[in-house]
């Protein structure tokens, strides 16, 4: 049976702006990714768009217990935004990503912007696992500056952007870290292989920098809108519901 969250559940999600959701993947499921990594083929790869693609991203971002969950919390038909593969070696120091909210990066009307990622080996603070501040939701966007300095990825990129007429403008994107942050708030999270993170698209999330001598963390991330919004940026403005993404899978696999 697919998941069905409790109403303590979504309570929790609606007041720290995250779950954690255990066994959203079976060992079988997640092995099976990580499998089809290991050999994928090059005409898979996409980018943002490989879930439009590869039958194993469509498999994870149209899944019961994902897409399911999304669909519980997000009050209505998921479409898919973008997909990513996360992966952060052991023994080479990778750097994480500086605490932001994705709201920075795709900008939604009206804000319905929220992701799912899943664990695909046991993940904690010690080898970069996921970070996240509980109840940074509810303050809206926040102000940042440039991400700094070697624990995080340092990157900026100019976008097109496009609104519901048509108007078009480029936009600048940085590694972007949200200013003032306490560190004791950020909660670093233990998410076994096979569990998932939901968190909004306000949230301030992020990771640290891999310092385990052989533990990799391996995940993978979606992100959702609820059908009707609109992302201005129009890299991933060609979003797909979740029943034609699947149906879509279903045709190519007939």
């Amino acid at each position: 049976m697919p998941i069905q969250l409790s109403a303590e559940q979504v309570a929790d999600y609606q007041r720290d702006g995250f779950l954690v959701v255990p066994d959203v993947l079976c060992a079988e499921e997640a092995g099976a990714f990580l499998s089809h990594q290991a050999a994928r083929p090059e005409e898979y790869d996409l980018g943002l768009r490989s879930h439009v693609v590869d039958p194993q991203w469509r498999y994870l971002a149209t899944h019961r217990n994902v897409a399911g969950v999304a669909e519980q919390l997000i009050g209505g038909t998921p479409c898919v935004v973008q997909t990513m593969y996360l992966p952060k070696p052991a023994g080479e120091n990778a750097v994480g990503i500086a605490l932001h909210q994705d709201a920075h990066y795709l900008p939604t009307e009206p804000d319905t912007l929220m992701a799912c990622w899943i664990a695909l080996s046991d993940t904690d603070g010690d080898n970069g696992g996921f970070c996240a501040v509980p109840g940074s939701h509810l303050d809206g966007v926040r102000s940042w500056h440039v991400s700094q300095g070697d624990e995080h990825s340092n990157w900026s990129a100019d976008q097109l952007m496009r609104d519901r007429a048509g108007r078009e403008w480029t936009q600048t994107f940085h590694s972007f870290e949200v200013d003032d942050l306490d560190p004791a708030s950020v909660r670093r999270l233990e998410v076994p292989a096979g569990s998932a993170v939901f968190f909004t698209g306000l949230t301030v999330h992020g990771s640290y920098a891999n310092r385990s001598a052989d533990r990799a963390r391996l995940a993978w991330a979606v992100h959702y809108v609820k059908e009707g919004s609109w992302i201005s940026r129009a890299d991933v403005q060609e979003t797909v519901s979740v029943p034609e993404l699947a149906a879509a899978g279903r045709e190519r696999s007939s």
